[in-house]
């Protein structure tokens, strides 16, 4: 039997985490490094395919990061399925800001299921010190997720981590 679903997913977290970036590599398929800020809100939109040829539409609401914005943002949150939280993991400081988010989406939207993404895979270093990337998985898991480390640049896990929320929202 075939399904048919419209769902609204949020993308969000700190500014300059590469949000823009990676949700456009899965809807474009292509990755551009000359991005502008979103402000306030972008909507994209993208069917996805799942088991037993069920499709979603994901209505994914690109919500800007920036402090300044923060007074608006409860506006977009109303009947959202599901949130990508995302974080660069070349910057540990959006990944200090990433439980604000998260507290944020459960207190416009309620408890709905969500991605962890550490983005930007591509720009750590071994050489690099700074986000414990088993902190991440634990704290996602304490919070019924699950962590994906994504490359838009490299294509890595991008389609991946929206197809993951896709199959948690509508429970397969």
């Amino acid at each position: 039997m075939t399904s048919s679903y419209k769902l609204k997913v949020l993308l969000c977290g700190p500014a300059g985490s590469g949000k823009r970036g990676l949700i456009m590599k899965y809807i474009k398929s292509r990755f551009q490094t000359d991005y502008k800020l979103t402000v306030g809100v972008d909507i994209l939109t993208k069917d996805v395919e799942l088991a037993n040829n069920n499709v979603c539409t994901l209505n994914i609401w690109d919500i800007g990061g920036q402090e300044r914005f923060s007074f608006i943002r409860s506006t977009f949150y109303k009947g959202a399925a599901g949130a990508l939280l995302v974080f660069d993991l070349s910057r540990a400081a959006t990944w200090d800001e990433i439980k604000n988010w998260r507290a944020e989406v459960k207190q416009f939207s309620g408890d709905i299921p969500f991605i962890l993404i550490g983005n930007n895979l591509d720009q750590i270093t071994h050489a690099e010190e700074g986000i414990n990337r088993n902190e991440c998985k634990a704290y996602a898991e304490s919070q019924g997720s699950e962590y994906i480390e994504t490359s838009p640049k490299e294509s890595s896990n991008v389609d991946q981590a929206l197809i993951a929320l896709t199959k948690k929202i509508v429970g397969q």
